[in-house]
Formats: C-alpha cells, structure tokens, sequence
C-alpha cells in the first residue's frame, strides 16, 4: 500500500537540517502540504525548494524560536493534520559541571516548546482528527553520564507522549514518539565541537556498538515518523518506538561519557 499524504497539511518543527530535513523530504514525497519550522531561514528555504521539487508544492516556511511563547505563538496555525515535534537542543555536561542556563535552554526548547506548541494546535488536530509525531531519543530511557540534562527531557517527553496519547484518544487524536539511536546528523558537531573528520571517526566508533552494525541516518527515522503519522498506524497510540538497530538494549551511548571530564 503507497502512503500518501496529498490535501493534508503537516508542521515540522527543526525542519532546517538533520532528521528534521530527512521528514520534511518524505513527507513532501508522499504529497504533504508542508510548514516547517525553524530559526535558521537560509536553510529552511534551501530545504522547502527541495521540498518543492518533489510534487510541486511549496512549503510554507515559519522562521521562529520554539522555546519562546512568540515563536510558538507565530507557529500556531488554524489547519492541520500532522504535527511533528522535531526541534531540539542537546548538550553534553554533567551534574558537577552544569549550571542553569543549560538546563533551561535545553528544557525550555524540548520540552516547554513542544508543551506548549502541542498546546496550541490541540484544538485543529481535533477538527481534523489529525495526530502527534514526538522526536525523543533513546538517551530518555538509556542512562549515560554526560547526557544531562538532554536524557530527562527526552524521558520528559515520553511521558509526556503517553499522557496525551491518553488524553486526546477519545478526541480521535493519535500521539506517538519516535526514538532515534545514533543518528548522522548536525547535533553532535555543535556539542561537541568535532571538525567533520573527528565526526566520522566518533561515528565509526560508534557504529561498533550497535548490534546491527550501522548509526542510523535522518532516512531512517523519516520513514517510521511518516508510517506512524498515515492511516497504516490507525490504531497506534502512545507509543515510543526505538529506531536504533538494538543499540538500547547494550549501552553503546556510553561513547559519549568520554567527552564529559
């Protein structure tokens, strides 16, 4: 059965790069009508043309900080099918380390800007008996020193994930997460400061910790985001899937400790 999205609208927060990009992409393959959302413009665009190239259908692009009530506010529209959660920070400390600002910057975008994004949408995904898509991580279920506090907000968001899930199920509103494992993406060359050689090297590294032997790619994730968000998932709610080829069940993201000291 093809999957197709055609005259439903769908919202991607962090829609600039990385997994956010691989989602916009397929879901413009699949016929969406695209808004994707972001702080950095230059990318948005250069991703909605991509998007455009598709089928033809020109994304509506929202330059916004979700982890502002303006941002959320501005991104906040009447119509929609599929929302989807994707924007996020990461940062790599520890408790003996960390201070404030780091817990509120991580805090204030994955998890009060999906609270309160989620918030304002609810009464359109209602009307149109659309559903959630959350990007968590499995760094919310795994415990690795170094993942504070970006591991309590993804174990924030899963909960989160499930409350509503329950909540809107009456509504007709289906809520679920997508949790991905190792990831080729941006995120970890911001924290860490990795060039693009040490990048592939700590991939390399990283890939030998994963029993199915391979980091997944922003493709990967794309397709269980747009499985879970089509009619195929029809009965599927509160669930938080891994896409992480077993990674979960070893403790392999304890490559990341080495770089808290």
């Amino acid at each position: 059965m093809e999957t197709t999205f055609d005259n439903k609208v769908v919202l991607v927060t962090g829609a600039s790069s990385g997994i956010g990009e691989a989602i916009a992409l397929l879901f413009a393959k699949c016929g969406a009508k695209l808004s994707l959302v972001g702080r950095n413009e230059k990318n948005l665009q250069d991703v909605a043309a991509r998007c455009a190239a598709e089928k033809g259908i020109q994304p509506f692009v929202i330059v916004a900080d979700l982890s502002t009530d303006e941002g959320c506010e501005k991104t906040a529209k009447d119509t929609l099918d599929v929302l989807v959660n994707n924007a996020g920070i990461s940062a790599r400390t520890c408790i003996q380390v960390t201070d404030m600002k780091i817990f509120d910057d991580v805090f204030n975008t994955d998890v009060r800007g999906v609270y309160n994004l989620t918030r304002l949408l609810v009464p359109a995904l209602i009307e149109s008996k659309g559903n959630i898509v959350n990007i968590s991580s499995i760094s919310g279920t795994v415990v690795v020193v170094g993942s504070l506090p970006y591991g309590m907000a993804k174990a924030a968001l899963d909960h989160f994930t499930r409350l509503v899930a329950l909540e809107l199920a009456p509504k007709g509103v289906r809520v679920n997460a997508v949790s991905p494992g190792l990831t080729v993406s941006n995120i970890v060359k911001r924290i860490t400061g990795y060039t693009e050689e040490e990048y592939q090297n700590w991939l390399k590294k990283g890939e030998k910790t994963v029993p199915m032997g391979e980091v997944c790619v922003g493709e990967d994730i794309a397709k269980m985001v747009v499985h879970l968000a089509s009619d195929h998932s029809r009965l599927v709610t509160g669930a938080i899937v891994q896409v992480d080829g077993g990674l979960q069940f070893c403790g392999g993201l304890n490559i990341y400790s080495e770089q808290i000291k």
